[in-house]
């Protein structure tokens, strides 16, 4: 039994509805805006179906009326007929559209209501019946399989015969080694000694044996033969000159020549911060830029070089005779491809995608989403109306690129100065948690982002959470000690800016975190960033852990920190770092990630899938790139410089 059938335009017009299940008229209200927001808006129209709570709502678009079909129905049934309800309902509907359309015009549509309820009924009935016509597929009798044809006499087996099944697999065998019997019959005379060392066998033996096992023995034999004679000629002479024993020091060209400056095995401060020497910071290596604006980030740019488009680009193929370019030939030749005022079919676009599939998983997008985000392209296309002057190619592509800018622009913009803010009027810091797997730059784009907020103003307490990982402890003390030699307490009326909540290591880090939050509100701080373990996807345990510091902490932005190098490797993590917080915390609303930190991008050259693939799998908005070594490169996402990027040729 079917909740809700509704059709409406896009444009948000609702031009009939039919409500199966009595109720109030929100009911089918909160799931087709959720269809809306989720997936029309957000370019995810690669399946047919939505599931919102308790409902499946399947869809259909028809491009060319700009109309949208959706049906509604309770996830625990299994609606056999739905599928061709909803082209029926097309076909019916769209005749009657456009007949009102051609008789009343825009005006009249907005103000008159379509009679489509006797239609419907009579629709709906048909695919009910359809669908009980179709009887289960009945289980075969035994006269009708195989086994019921087989006399008693084919499946006795004598004893020494053997089965006939092997023996046409060996003849099989045996018939591609047919033609090179005959290598072996020509050679008469280089087989004959083997008839000395080699007794003949028995009659019995030799009956045993078939045609085709006796020659590709006397094949062995022979190769045997030959490989024996080709050992001895090919043994290489011993070399006379013998290499000098031991290992030379490798001289680089461009290294230090002194290398006791580089030797530290002398060293007896052994880590103590009274005994080192003070470290010597130059502003413009730190910095980098230094006629940047304090406090800004920068919009992520790429320069893309001006070339032409490639379906504009004129190919000759020599195979070809050439035309003249006065002639109408040429006249002709331009026109070719050109799509005019027709609608446009799968079949138009099947080539074009495929080729749009390959670009996208060459730059690095995951090839499921590749495929999905072809079909939302093909979906949104399929029947719509093309002008005179417009190649299939130019429009999938343009469609395309939009959906990729859609995909990238976050439902939720995560404003994290403003959150700041909001958080100091309530008098409390502002914390975020930074969570990854190993090694793709957790802690060093923390201490970007701190860089970040201490020159906008906010003073910062890192809270080092890593107590697992060899040193990642001193990695934050010694980014502490340099962004407060970059920022002295002097120019900040003799604050602190930054400092580090350590206890070593080997402790909970989710104890370390409260503690870590408590003296920041305690003593004043802006903002708590909190540095994790790194830690794979599949790992339960310490999945589990994370879940718990979070769940118990409940910061108020929790950041995924990921490589743009991946590709398929992105979303599995993303997925799994989702489901685990997801199913390890207690609470019955988990906290899940709210935003994605996306570094290493400077390394990736074109390659930007990994920024598609994130986006499109989570919904989640990618709050900073990171894109150098120095405290300064960390920018913001641009939507169209990343497309601009994807699409490149």
């Amino acid at each position: 039994m079917l909740d809700f059938f509704t059709i409406f335009s896009k444009g948000g017009l609702v031009l009939w509805c039919f409500q199966g299940v009595r109720g109030p008229a929100a009911a089918c209200t909160a799931p087709v805006n959720a269809l809306i927001r989720s997936v029309l808006l957000q370019e995810r129209g690669g399946n047919s179906s939505f599931n919102h709570e308790a409902l499946t709502l399947k869809y259909k678009l028809d491009n060319q009326f700009e109309l949208v079909f959706v049906v509604g129905f309770q996830k625990i049934l299994t609606l056999t007929y739905v599928d061709k309800l909803i082209d029926d309902v097309h076909k019916e509907f769209r005749d009657k559209y456009r007949n009102e359309f051609q008789q009343k015009g825009t005006l009249g549509i907005l103000n008159g209501t379509f009679d489509f309820k006797e239609d419907f009924l009579h629709l709906l009935r048909e695919a009910e019946e359809s669908s009980k016509i179709r009887a289960p597929t009945a289980m075969k009798t035994f006269e009708q399989s195989v086994k019921s044809q087989k006399t008693v006499k084919s499946m006795i087996e004598t004893r020494g015969e053997k089965p006939k099944e092997k023996v046409k697999n060996k003849k099989n065998k045996g018939s591609k080694k047919e033609a090179s019997g005959t290598e072996a019959a020509t050679v008469p005379s280089k087989a004959a000694p083997d008839a000395k060392q080699n007794p003949p066998a028995a009659p019995g033996d030799r009956e045993e044996l078939t045609k085709d096992e006796i020659l590709q023995k006397n094949r062995e034999e022979f190769f045997k033969k030959r490989l024996k004679g080709g050992e001895k000629s090919n043994k290489s002479p011993k070399p006379e000159t013998q290499k000098e024993k031991g290992k030379k020091p490798r001289v680089w060209e461009l290294g230090n020549s002194n290398a006791k400056v580089l030797d530290y095995s002398n060293s007896t401060t052994n880590g103590n911060t009274d005994t080192c020497p003070t470290e010597e910071y130059d502003p413009d290596v730190a910095l980098g830029d230094r006629d940047r604006e304090p406090g800004r980030l920068y919009d992520l740019e790429y320069e893309s070089d001006e070339e032409e488009p490639e379906e504009e680009k004129v190919i000759q193929n020599p195979s070809q005779p050439r035309v003249k370019k006065g002639g109408l030939g040429g006249m002709f030749g331009m026109l070719k491809g050109l799509v005019g005022s027709k609608s446009l079919t799968r079949e138009d676009m099947d080539s074009v995608l495929e080729k749009m599939k390959d670009h996208l998983i060459a730059k690095n997008v995951a090839a499921d989403i590749a495929v999905q985000l072809c079909e939302s392209v093909a979906k949104k296309l399929e029947g719509k109306v093309m002008g005179t002057f417009t190649t299939v190619t130019s429009t999938v592509k343009q469609a395309l690129q939009e959906s990729l800018v859609q995909i990238l622009q976050p439902q939720r913009r995560v404003d994290m100065l403003r959150d700041v803010m909001e958080a100091q009027r309530h008098r409390r810091p502002y914390v975020v948690t930074f969570c990854g797997v190993n090694g793709v730059g957790k802690s060093t784009n923390l201490a970007k982002i701190s860089f970040w907020l201490i020159e906008n103003g906010f003073s910062v307490l890192i809270a080092a959470c890593d107590t697992f990982r060899a040193g990642a402890v001193e990695q934050l003390r010694t980014h502490t000690r340099r962004l407060n030699a970059l920022h002295l307490p002097e120019s900040h009326g003799g604050r602190t800016m930054v400092q580090l909540y350590e206890k070593g290591y080997g402790k909970d880090a989710a104890g370390i975190a409260m503690e870590a939050i408590l003296y920041a509100r305690n003593q004043g701080f802006d903002v708590v960033l909190v540095d994790t373990a790194g830690r794979m996807q599949d790992n339960a345990p310490l999945m589990t852990a994370l879940a718990k510091l979070i769940a118990v902490n409940t910061p108020d932005l929790v950041l995924f920190v990921g490589e743009a190098l991946v590709g398929n490797e992105a979303v599995d993590q993303l997925v799994k770092f989702n489901k685990a917080l997801a199913d390890h915390s207690m609470a019955q609303t988990p906290r899940l990630i709210d935003g994605i930190v996306l570094t290493k991008f400077d390394t990736i050259d074109d390659k930007v899938g990994a920024a598609i693939s994130m986006t499109y799998i989570t919904s989640k908005p990618i709050v900073f790139v990171g894109t150098g070594q120095t405290y300064c490169d960390l920018r913001s996402l641009n939507a169209k410089a990343v497309v601009t990027a994807l699409m490149k040729a």
